[in-house]
């Protein structure tokens, strides 16, 4: 037999020989091979328009410079299953968006034919809605790629999708200390809670940093911990890719669900991390209570190790190259539009 298609080959035969459990897709049967088909036939029609990013994230402007120059990109709007609104979204006021859509709606064929549902734009922060029909379809219908986090009034699961948190170089977990020095690490403001971090920091099994570091002495603090501690909707989470990819479990404190996660539509995030309910009513969240969470989760080595396994072959995917690589980062979020390839068609209603 000839093998004609030796990457679609050998990606079936990694989803086929990893053990159900052992990894931390959801499905890597479909995955690989629909990764491939992704490859293959995937194609964005991009419109014109000012391409100036001014932003803090380093992810947002790396990923439009990728999707630009890659194959996925067609100038035949008749070959596309989706089309990109390139605009900076810094300080963008809802007149613009609304000149903006009204422009897509009369110039070109496409919008209507959805109402922007096989449309979709890249804004960090996330668009709000608005009371301007323009404005709201681009919001309601249109997939919005934001930074992680999200406010949660700017981001509509289901047909949103955030960026990975910038992580740049190869990918390259470290060997993990064989005695851990401490059970948990904070990161300088991942943890925004003053009374949380008053009791973190008067356990002498917890690191917390009370200045920020370089680089180096921070991964050197992922290497002697089991676990690293951040806090969602405050604190900054932009360490959890450095965390999973170093084989620190990420322990995220949250007062509300968490529907934004990075590459959620792939991976098995509650299998990789530990999430912990912040309790208002009982003001927060207790180091005693968050001990006892992370002994029974991952009380054992062998669980610990699982998980920490998990986070390590997810880490690879958070990783943001100049040259975009097999299965980095941008292909994932590519992935992860792919999947949102099939729109609803609103019908047109005729008046009478």
């Amino acid at each position: 037999m000839f093998l004609t298609n030796i990457p679609l080959f050998i990606s079936l035969f990694l989803s086929f020989s990893l053990p159900l459990y052992s990894n931390p897709y959801f499905s890597p049967t479909t995955l690989f091979p629909n990764y491939q088909k992704m490859l293959q036939s995937f194609k964005v029609f991009p419109y014109t328009a000012p391409l100036v990013f001014s932003t803090p994230s380093d992810s947002e402007p790396l990923f439009v410079s990728s999707l630009l120059n890659s194959s996925f990109i067609t100038l035949d709007p008749q070959q596309a299953d989706l089309f990109f609104i390139p605009f900076s979204s810094i300080n963008i006021s809802a007149r613009t968006l609304s000149r903006l859509v009204n422009a897509l709606r009369y110039d070109f064929p496409f919008w209507n034919r959805t109402l922007g549902a096989d449309h979709f734009y890249v804004s960090c922060e996330g668009l709000s809605f608005g009371s301007d029909r323009n404005a709201l379809e681009l919001k309601k219908n249109s997939v919005q790629i934001s930074c992680f986090p999200t406010a949660p009034d700017k981001f509509v699961p289901h047909k949103d999708i955030t960026l990975p948190p910038s992580l740049a170089g190869p990918h390259s977990p470290m060997e993990k200390a064989k005695n851990h020095l401490h059970l948990g690490y904070v990161r300088y403001g991942a943890i925004k809670e003053h009374s949380l971090i008053k009791e973190l920091r008067a356990d002498s099994e917890f690191l917390v940093d009370s200045e920020p570091l370089d680089q180096s002495a921070f991964q050197e603090r992922i290497r002697i911990s089991k676990f690293c501690l951040f806090e969602y909707g405050k604190g900054d989470v932009s360490g959890i890719s450095d965390a999973l990819r170093h084989g620190c479990v990420p322990v995220v404190i949250t007062d509300r669900p968490i529907q934004d996660l990075p590459l959620m539509d792939v991976l098995r995030w509650q299998e990789m991390a530990v999430f912990v309910g912040w309790n208002k009513g009982r003001a927060g969240v207790k180091v005693e209570e968050l001990k006892r969470v992370l002994y029974r989760t991952c009380g054992g080595d062998d669980r610990y190790g699982e998980v920490r396994g998990l986070g390590v072959t997810a880490g690879k995917h958070f990783v943001w190259n100049e040259q975009p690589q097999p299965y980095d980062a941008f292909h994932l979020v590519m992935y992860q539009l792919w999947l949102r390839r099939h729109t609803i068609r609103y019908a047109r209603r005729e008046v009478a």
